[in-house]
C-alpha cells in the first residue's frame, strides 16, 4: 500500500475490477491485477476498514420507486443542523454540502410516489432551519455511478474479470420476500458479505442465500456498486450541472451522455432543469472544460446553473467524515 492517505497503483487497479464485479474471488482476480489472492484481500479489508472504499447493494433506483433531486437553501448557521437531522432519514440516499444557489443538496429515494410524497410534505417540508428548497422530480435515470470507472485496468484487462455467474439452473425462480429483505439489508452494508454470513444471520441456507443474490442480480432487482472516496481518487472534484436541455435533444442526450468519462449521474427531471448532471473532475479547473465539450455534443444544451460540492456528508446509506472516509452505515434505504 502507498501512504495512509493514497491509494497506489495496485489499489486502483483493484477497485476497478470490484467495479466490473464487485463480488468476484480474488484468485479470478490475482492473474489480472499482478499480486496473489493473500494479498488483493489484505488490500481490500485495508481500504474498506479505512473508508476509503466500499460496496453497496441496491435496489435499482431506476426501475423500481421514486426518486428526487432536492435544493435546500438554510437559515444562516444552520446547514451542520439540518444535514445531521437528514442523514439518519433511510430516504435520503445522497446528501452533499454545496457552494453557489443552494447550501445542500439531497437526493431522495421512495418506494413509491405515495411515499415520496409523504416524506416531501409530512417531514422534509417541516426540518427547522431550511430557508427554502426547490424539488425536481426524477423522470428518468440515464445513467449512474454504477458506470463509472478508474480506468486503471487495460481494456483487455478489464475484459478479463468475471461477470456475475448465472443463477443456478436449479434455483428457484421466486426470491420469498423475507429472503430478499435479509439479502439487500445485508448487501446494503456490505456488498461483499458472503452468502453463508447472511444465511446465518438470518436462519436461511447459504445456498438459498447465494440462488437469491444470483437471482435479484441476474433480473436486474438488485445491483452493486464499487465506490471509492473521492479525496483519494484521481477525480476529486465533484460538480452538479443545472441544464436546460430542448425536448428535441432528449433522446441524443440518452446516448451521448453515457460516453463522458466524467459523469457520475445524468437525470431528466420535471423541473426547470430537465437535465441534471453529476461528474467527478481531476481540477477544479476543468469544470469550464467539461462545459466546452458538453456543449459539442449538445449544442443546444443550456447550463442554467452549477455547484462544486465541498463535502459529501452521507453516500448511498455510508456516512461520510470530513475526509470522505465512509464511516458507518445508517439504516438501509428503503427495499422494493
Amino acid at each position: 500500500m502507498a501512504h495512509d492517505d493514497e491509494l497506489d497503483e495496485v489499489d486502483l487497479r483493484l477497485l476497478h475490477a470490484l467495479q466490473i464485479e464487485p463480488r468476484a474471488s480474488w484468485s479470478d482476480l490475482a492473474p489480472i491485477i499482478g499480486a496473489d489472492a493473500s494479498a488483493l484481500s489484505r488490500r481490500w479489508a485495508a481500504m474498506r476498514d479505512s473508508g476509503k472504499a466500499w460496496i453497496t447493494g441496491l435496489p435499482d433506483l431506476g426501475r423500481h420507486g421514486r426518486l428526487a433531486l432536492i435544493e435546500v437553501s438554510c437559515v444562516g448557521g444552520m446547514q451542520d443542523r439540518v444535514a445531521t437531522r437528514l442523514e439518519h432519514d433511510p430516504e435520503v440516499l445522497i446528501l452533499d454540502y454545496t457552494v453557489g444557489a443552494r447550501d445542500l443538496f439531497v437526493t431522495v429515494y421512495c418506494d413509491s410516489m405515495e411515499e415520496l410524497n409523504e416524506y416531501l410534505l409530512a417531514r422534509f417540508n417541516r426540518l427547522p432551519g431550511v430557508r427554502s428548497s426547490r424539488t425536481h422530480l426524477v423522470t428518468e435515470l440515464i445513467g449512474d455511478a454504477r458506470t463509472w470507472r478508474l480506468r486503471s485496468l487495460s481494456p483487455a484487462e478489464a475484459a478479463r474479470v468475471p461477470r456475475p455467474r448465472p443463477p443456478r439452473p436449479r434455483a428457484a425462480s421466486h426470491v420469498p420476500e423475507e429472503v430478499r429483505a435479509a439479502v439487500l439489508g445485508e448487501l446494503a452494508i456490505d456488498g461483499r458479505a458472503p452468502a453463508a454470513t447472511i444465511a446465518a444471520r438470518h436462519g436461511l441456507a447459504a445456498q438459498r442465500v447465494a440462488d437469491a443474490i444470483s437471482t435479484m442480480r441476474a433480473r436486474g432487482e438488485m445491483y452493486l456498486r464499487t465506490d471509492i472516496s473521492r479525496e483519494h481518487s484521481p477525480w476529486p472534484v465533484y460538480t452538479w450541472y443545472f441544464i436546460q436541455l430542448p425536448a428535441v435533444q432528449i433522446d441524443a442526450a440518452r446516448t451521448v451522455l453515457r460516453k463522458l468519462p466524467e459523469l457520475r449521474l445524468a437525470a431528466l427531471c420535471s423541473s426547470r432543469f430537465n437535465l441534471i448532471l453529476a461528474v467527478w473532475l481531476p481540477r477544479l479547473e476543468d469544470v469550464h472544460g467539461f462545459e466546452a465539450r458538453l456543449a459539442g455534443i449538445l449544442p443546444q444544451a443550456v447550463v442554467a446553473d452549477r455547484s462544486a460540492v465541498l463535502r459529501i456528508r452521507k453516500h448511498v446509506g455510508h456516512l461520510l467524515d470530513e475526509r470522505g472516509r465512509a464511516t458507518r452505515t445508517v439504516v438501509p434505504v428503503p427495499r422494493s
